[in-house]
């Protein structure tokens, strides 16, 4: 509901801020400030230091964020191929094919993380498909969660897309496949864009499915992140924390910088 009074605009902005900084501001700023602390004994931290920064982006720390952001970037692209490619063939189906292939998306987001997890490793620990112990099925068990994030992101923008597009296309000679390549993409990039930045940040964050999978020479950032808090070293997992926020964030910022310019191509 818009508010046009000022003492409504005031009202507003204080119940905004009253939720948002102890609900959503505080937390954050109290991993950053551990993060950057020796020891905390009293109300605040004291003792700063960049010490454990230098850990966090070095040896064993760097080649997690690097498993992280590689698990991410695969599970993206894979959950964007099978999700989109779905969503558009839904948009040709009667209602019942769209519910039935929603319901097939839906479902591993609709049971915890760590069903999907063991559903994938049971299903991928015997021939004639081995994938336990291997780096594939970390990524395959990522791929499985964000897909449906995918799916239904492109399958909400081929709804509003204007058929006329298509229709004028066809009417002008194109062939299907030069319709879904020149007009139906182009205009679905800005989705495609935004539905790419959220796998990607749902995938750097993924842990319940993770620990189940994870073989010794691939631990992506949130296990090593959950190692540090479970043997006490909170200092060391607050950097670490730090580290994966700010390349998320990184790399959003540039997904969003792409969707920005493809909606006013």
């Amino acid at each position: 509901m818009l508010v046009h009074s000022r003492a409504g605009k005031w009202a507003t902005w204080a119940v905004f801020l009253l939720l948002f900084v102890p609900l959503f501001a505080v937390p954050l700023l109290v991993i950053l400030a551990a993060s950057l602390a020796t020891n905390w004994s009293g109300a605040f931290p004291s003792g700063p230091t960049v010490e454990r920064y230098a850990a966090a982006t070095s040896g064993d720390s760097l080649q997690a964020l690097t498993t992280s952001l590689a698990t991410a970037l695969a599970a993206s692209v894979l959950a964007l191929t099978l999700g989109g490619w779905a969503a558009l063939a839904a948009a040709s189906l009667r209602t019942r094919g769209k519910r039935l292939l929603d319901a097939l998306f839906i479902l591993p987001v609709a049971v915890p993380s760590v069903v999907v997890g063991l559903a994938v490793l049971v299903a991928y620990s015997q021939p004639p498909v081995l994938l336990n112990g291997t780096r594939w099925i970390v990524i395959l068990a990522h791929t499985v969660l964000v897909t449906a994030f995918a799916y239904q992101s492109v399958a909400a923008a081929v709804r509003r897309l204007d058929p006329m597009y298509e229709q004028a296309a066809a009417g002008l000679g194109a062939s299907p496949a030069r319709v879904l390549w020149r007009v139906k993409l182009p205009l679905l990039l800005p989705s495609l864009t935004s539905a790419v930045g959220l796998c990607f940040a749902l995938s750097m964050g993924e842990l319940s499915a993770t620990m189940m999978l994870y073989p010794p020479d691939w631990t992506p950032l949130p296990v090593q992140i959950f190692a540090a808090t479970d043997r006490g070293s909170l200092f060391t997992g607050a950097a670490l924390a730090v580290v994966l926020m700010a390349s998320t964030l990184l790399v959003l910022a540039a997904v969003s910088r792409i969707r920005t310019r493809a909606s006013y191509r």
